[in-house]
Parts: C-alpha cells; sequence; structure tokens
C-alpha cells in the first residue's frame, strides 16, 4: 500500500490549495487549472492502482493478474509511474508530457484528457513541477482511501477557486454551486436515468444531480448514465476528471454540441430524461453549418445568428424523452424579446410536440450570481411530462429580493433558506405574495406570450405605511429647530456687523 497518510475534508482542500502558492508568482492565474489538475488527476489515478494493486496481489498472489485491466479504472505503466515521475534529477516536463502521453495509449478513456504540454511552459520549470509532485505526494489521493465525496469536493473546490482567480473567463466553466443545487432540487432525478448536460463546463451540473440522487435515492454510479459535451478543448478533461475522482459513471464528448451533436442514436440525437445547462448568453452560434443535419431541433425555426439562447434551448427539447425534462439558465430577454414570441409560443402551445404544453416554471434569480455577467437571470423549467394538475399553467417565481440570497464581497449567493424557499414554491405549486403565482395559460395568451415575471408577479417595493401625525409632529420639531438655528445665527452676524 501507498505509504501516504490518508486525508481528510479539510486536510485535502488546504493541501490541494496549497498547490496554487507553490506557483503564485510564476504563472498568471488563467493558467492555474491548466498546469495544477493534470498532477492532481495523475497522482489519484497512480495512487488508486497502486492501492487495488496491491490488494489483487495479497488475494491472488500473481503479478500479472493483479494488473489486469479488469481491476483497475485506469492502467498506470510502472516506466510512468508517480515515483519514476519524483526521481527525475532534470528535464521533468518533458518527462510529465511523455508520461501523459504513455497514461493516453494505455487507456482509452483517458484519450485527450491531458490537455498541457509542460515543455511549452515558459515560467514554470523542473524545480517547480518537482515541488508540486513533492507536495501531492505527502497525502494519498487513492479511491481505496479518500472518500469520492470528499476528494471529488476538494477537487470541485479548487476548480471554484481557480475560477474566481480568472474573474470573467473563469465563469464561463464553472457555475456557482448554489444555483447547480437550485436546478437539481427542481428536477429531482428519484430513479436510474440518463441525465445530459450539453454545456458541461467542469461538469459541476452532473456531479451535483449524481450527489442529489446518492443523498436521497441509490447509488449514481449504479443508477445514472451522465452524459455532457463541451466545446473547450482545454476544459473538457477538467470535466472528466472531475467525473472520476468522483468515481461516477460518466461521458464527457468534446464538440460544439449545437454544429456536432455528439450523442445520437441512427442518426437523430440520443433521449434523455434529464437535461441540465448553462449555455453561454445571447452567443453566438454557428446557425448556417447547423443547417445541414439534425434540423428537426429547430422546431419553431432557427434562432438568430448571434443570439443562441433559443438555438440551445430547442437543442436541449430535441434531447429529452417523452416523460423527460429540463431546468436550463437563462438571460431574462429570453423571456419577452419581441422576435423570440414564436419559441415562446411553441413552447406553451405546444406546437410542433404533440400539442402539449411543456413549460412548467420560470424563476427569476438575484442578479450578480455570476462571475462572467451581472445581468437578471432566471431557470426556464420544461417538463413533457407536466402533471395533470399543472397542466394549463405556468408556476412565475420571484427570488431576486433580499430575502433569497446574501451579498459577498464580489457577487450575490443565494442562500439555502432561499434555495428551500423557492423549491417548497415550486413543489407544492404555491401562491405567495410577492414571490409565486400559478398563472392560467389565457392570461399568458393575453400578454401575447409575454413570460416577464413582472407581469404576474408584484415585484415592486412595498411602500411603508405612514403614520400622519407622527409625520407631522416631526415636522414641526424640525421647523421649531431651525428657527433656533436662524435666529442664533442673526444674533453672531449682527455681533460682526452684518445686516
Amino acid at each position: 500500500m501507498h505509504n501516504a497518510e490518508a486525508v481528510t475534508e479539510e486536510e485535502l482542500r488546504d493541501h490541494l490549495f496549497k498547490c496554487a502558492d507553490i506557483i503564485r508568482d510564476r504563472v498568471d492565474p488563467t493558467q492555474y487549472k491548466t498546469y495544477i489538475l493534470p498532477l492532481i488527476f495523475y497522482k489519484a489515478i497512480d495512487d488508486t492502482f497502486e492501492d487495488r494493486y496491491q490488494q489483487k496481489m495479497e488475494e491472488l498472489d500473481d503479478d500479472e493478474l493483479a494488473r489486469d485491466k479488469a481491476f483497475h479504472d485506469f492502467r498506470v505503466p510502472e516506466d510512468y509511474r508517480y515515483q519514476k515521475a519524483l526521481e527525475q534529477t532534470d528535464n521533468l516536463d518533458k518527462f510529465l508530457d511523455r508520461a501523459f502521453t504513455e497514461l493516453e495509449k494505455k487507456n482509452d478513456k483517458l484519450e485527450n484528457i491531458f490537455n498541457v504540454k509542460y515543455m511549452d511552459a515558459e515560467s514554470i520549470g523542473h524545480d517547480e513541477l518537482h515541488e508540486l509532485l513533492q507536495h501531492l505526494n505527502t497525502k494519498s489521493l487513492s479511491l481505496e482511501r479518500v472518500d469520492p465525496d470528499i476528494l471529488g469536493e476538494a477537487y470541485m473546490d479548487l476548480v471554484a477557486d481557480f475560477a474566481e482567480e480568472e474573474g470573467k473567463e473563469g465563469g464561463q466553466f464553472f457555475t456557482p454551486r448554489m444555483i447547480v443545487e437550485l436546478m437539481t432540487d427542481v428536477l429531482d432525478p428519484d430513479e436510474p436515468c440518463k441525465i445530459l448536460d450539453p454545456t458541461v463546463g467542469s461538469a459541476g451540473m452532473l456531479v451535483q444531480m449524481a450527489e442529489h440522487y446518492r443523498d436521497n435515492y441509490g447509488d449514481p454510479k449504479r443508477d445514472l448514465e451522465l452524459k455532457g459535451q463541451e466545446i473547450n478543448p482545454g476544459i473538457a478533461p477538467i470535466a472528466r476528471m472531475n467525473i472520476f475522482l468522483h468515481n461516477l459513471a460518466g461521458e464527457i464528448a468534446r464538440e460544439d454540441s449545437l454544429a456536432e451533436p455528439e450523442f445520437t442514436n441512427d442518426g437523430e440525437i440520443e433521449k434523455f430524461d434529464y437535461v441540465i445547462a448553462n449555455p453561454p448568453f445571447s452567443a453566438n452560434w454557428k446557425k448556417e453549418k447547423c443547417r445541414e443535419e439534425h434540423e428537426y431541433r429547430w422546431m419553431w425555426g432557427m434562432a438568430r445568428k448571434d443570439r443562441a439562447d433559443y438555438a440551445f434551448i430547442q437543442h436541449m427539447i430535441a434531447s429529452l424523452n417523452e416523460e423527460g425534462k429540463m431546468a436550463c439558465v437563462i438571460p431574462h430577454g429570453v423571456l419577452f424579446r419581441k422576435h423570440e414570441k414564436k419559441y415562446r409560443k411553441g413552447m406553451l402551445e405546444g406546437e410542433g410536440i404533440g400539442g402539449e404544453e411543456i413549460v412548467e416554471a420560470v424563476i427569476g434569480l438575484p442578479e450578480n450570481l455570476f462571475q462572467n455577467n451581472s445581468i437578471p437571470s432566471g431557470v426556464l423549467v420544461i417538463n413533457k411530462d407536466k402533471p395533470e394538475e399543472r397542466k394549463g399553467e405556468v408556476l412565475f417565481i420571484h427570488a431576486a429580493d433580499e430575502d433569497f440570497y446574501e451579498e459577498l464581497s464580489n457577487q450575490n449567493r443565494l442562500t439555502e433558506e432561499g434555495i428551500e424557499h423557492i423549491v417548497e414554491n415550486y413543489r407544492e405549486w404555491k401562491t405567495e405574495e410577492r414571490v409565486s403565482r400559478a398563472v392560467p395559460l389565457d392570461e399568458i395568451r393575453e400578454n401575447d406570450y409575454n413570460l416577464n415575471i413582472a407581469l404576474y408577479v408584484d415585484t415592486t417595493e412595498p411602500e411603508e405605511d405612514i403614520d400622519v401625525s407622527e409625520e407631522l409632529k416631526k415636522l414641526k420639531e424640525l421647523q421649531a429647530e431651525r428657527e433656533e438655528i436662524e435666529e442664533r445665527m442673526d444674533e453672531h452676524m449682527e455681533v460682526l456687523g452684518y445686516e
């Protein structure tokens, strides 16, 4: 067995966060994830391989059998074990590049996962890499010793920290945990199912769906089929590492979900029980390329080239099976922009999808929840199998008031109490003054399919009741005080000789 000490959750967080300190003054914060996360993953798979190998040697007493791929998630070539890297006296960057290439060759599941070339790094060399490896080696990261929840959460904390260091750019691959928790609680996967995130980023949403399932229903590795697609070649590996470190079964594809959907069956989009996503707000998209295939996704027409919101929404709806459900982060403009009325009408009337309306809820969120923008946002909930008692209605929830969030130094954050309030109103289909209301479709039709929350829930601040007698009393006191001041001023001016 590996001789490093097992680690607690708090120790592990501190341990991983110190990696950034080692290279902080030498590497731009935008590169922390590029250089550090692959080394953490390397250490984790090597430690796990070693522990499982030793276990099988004790059971089988056969070196070849103990290395059989049936017993390992990943096999680590003996010439490129983590200890071999530590023993390098120079050119560690070259060794690591070779080691990662060999790991990918020996493990199909690791293809293109190590998206880094240490030899190309100008500001980090042998000494810094060796210090990083030595630091990581003081703790075991084996999945046989560290609870996957603890290891995975520490990894996600580090990813979140790197996203914060990057500021705006980091927000493109990391959605704040509290928003993901809200969306997961709303979707509430409660039985074996398939889940898709077509803009997966670092896979935080898939992981949270799995954790929700584990906490409430069963074993996510056994029961959940997780799939995600990410356009950014530098971020997709982070998602794949994240899935492994949480000990989950999942597949992360690398391509543009709109132009090159990777999950298909017989030429059509694969169907899922749940879709969860935070697509880029009002982004440009490859509209012309998307005309060529899978055009059936655009049941209400193709979105504008410079606003991909309804391209993503339609793609996600096309990815749902007949009982499927989705939650999607949206900018508020999606709810009321005039040129997008046809999409809202299509969803609300069920046009082109069998006549069944599918919009279940619209949840308005506080401003400034994201690192990469502060514009108002919300969550659109689509349900292709709405319960009978909810048909003909849409629940609007106004959760942008201070009761739902707390102010941090540089952004706002939903509170646990705020999330519970939102989810309770959603699950109970509750009408609550100034917070939520179940609105009949006829009323939405009268508003020309505008889904602006303020049309249906009073979002204005209530005026305080005025005690007229008390206010008059204050006014008289202020007038008397002013008269006294003016009298003293006249006396001073007379003494000074002013008239």
